[in-house]
């Protein structure tokens, strides 16, 4: 797959047309979210790392110019600009793992027109898809008062590669890993995972299927008992727990979560196995972990997967990518319900006495006000800065902002922060 053609067809007709009526001069576009959803307290921001590796890596290929030469639109010209393409504008940007809000400006990209209208399709997919992801999980993350989460989605995301940075943007918000081999390939992520139930069908009995994976896999080996009767599962991992083989854990996939899994606490405590830990998964949400934990269902940890990776009840943002400045010129589109802020802007944010965030600042750029400016410049001139886009610095500035969170802010009810446009 080509990176180069991961964009819509406009974007490069606008480019040559550009070139061909001399509108080369130094753009800005601006990407942010035009309101906030309203199962959604805060964003968080996600996919820089995405957006800086294509942009500095972003070529076309000699197919890629043979396919736009073969569609019939474009001029020699232009295709030989394409085939010497190379990023060489400027990045300024919220640093992941930030905790953001609407109209805020979460990345803007500056440099020669035609240029910068290349990338928007490909920066919007990017960031886009990211900060949904890491915003749900954020959301699993505030409910779950400190029991573990993993990512179990890969297999119904919205494609392999959408499912791979997804983990990436659970991992940000504090998700303690990731089935994804692949995600942890990549990112350094950490992998885990248990069996299926087809593992157990394999065999002539559940005690057959448990014996001979911990037989395979003694170190921390997982059991997943509810294939036929949960309560008999876990007798059975009982069973082989007290003639002293390992069972670091029970999973529950099925049934009333609510309901068995106290069951199966009492069961495992009353045989004196306190130290077993019981996983839930199946269709898990934040819904479902707030309701169970008020409820003090004795559950150590979750695995989360379908309704996280498609981010079931949030799917999409209002997120644009908008030309807001043309040779010093502040642009600004005036349709109604899509109007844009014009100009280069800045975002600052207020901490209380107590150091909790009171509210943010949209203000023109170099106001100079007081108050934490948020924005960073992570490339320029086509070249990365040094500043840190780090997996491991992005999980620390998102651990930080949501210790600074108000507390309003940080369950499933609704509240607004306050966002104040200069």
């Amino acid at each position: 797959m080509s990176t180069a053609l991961l964009t819509d067809l406009y974007e490069l007709t606008m480019a040559q047309s550009y070139l061909q009526h001399g509108k080369t001069g130094r753009a800005v576009f601006s990407i942010s979210v035009r309101s906030m959803p309203e199962e959604r307290n805060f964003l968080v921001s996600s996919g820089l790392e995405s957006l800086v590796r294509c942009l500095t890596t972003f070529t076309f290929s000699s197919d890629d110019i043979a396919y736009l030469r073969s569609l019939e639109r474009f001029t020699d010209d232009f295709l030989s600009w394409l085939s010497t393409f190379r990023f060489s504008g400027d990045v300024i940007a919220v640093p992941e793992g930030r905790i953001v809000f609407e109209s805020e400006p979460l990345v803007r990209i500056e440099g020669p027109l035609p240029e910068i209208q290349v990338f928007e399709t490909i920066a919007l997919n990017l960031i886009h898809h990211q900060t949904v992801i890491a915003s749900k999980a954020a959301r699993m993350m505030t409910v779950s008062r400190g029991h573990g989460l993993v990512d179990f989605g890969l297999r119904r995301a919205h494609g392999p590669e959408g499912g791979t940075y997804a983990a990436r943007a659970t991992y940000i918000v504090g998700f303690l890993g990731t089935s994804n081999l692949e995600a942890g390939n990549l990112y350094g992520i950490p992998v885990s995972g248990t069996m299926a139930h087809s593992y157990v069908l394999v065999f002539s009995s559940e005690e057959e299927a448990f014996r001979s994976y911990i037989k395979t896999f003694p170190d921390d080996p997982v059991l997943l008992i509810d294939t036929y009767d949960t309560m008999t599962g876990v007798a059975t991992a009982a069973k082989l727990a007290l003639e002293g083989l390992p069972v670091s854990a029970v999973r529950v996939d099925s049934g009333d979560i609510a309901s068995i899994i106290p069951q199966v606490r009492k069961y495992l405590d009353d045989h004196n196995l306190k130290n077993i830990r019981i996983i839930a998964t199946g269709g898990v949400d934040e819904h479902d972990i707030e309701r169970w934990l008020q409820a003090g269902v004795p559950i150590d940890s979750f695995g989360v997967g379908t309704k996280l990776l498609t981010s079931s009840d949030v799917p999409f943002l209002d997120m644009t990518y908008k030309l807001v400045e043309y040779e010093g010129v502040p642009k600004s589109k005036t349709s109604p319900g899509k109007v844009t802020i014009p100009g280069r802007r800045e975002i600052y944010r207020h901490y209380n006495e107590e150091g909790v965030m009171d509210h943010d600042e949209i203000v023109t750029e170099g106001a100079g006000i007081p108050g934490e400016k948020l924005l960073k410049t992570i490339i320029r001139n086509g070249k990365q800065t040094g500043v840190d886009i780090s997996l491991e610095g992005s999980r620390e500035r998102f651990k930080e902002d949501f210790a600074r969170l108000p507390a309003g802010m940080k369950g499933l009810s609704k509240n607004r922060y306050p966002v104040i446009i200069r």
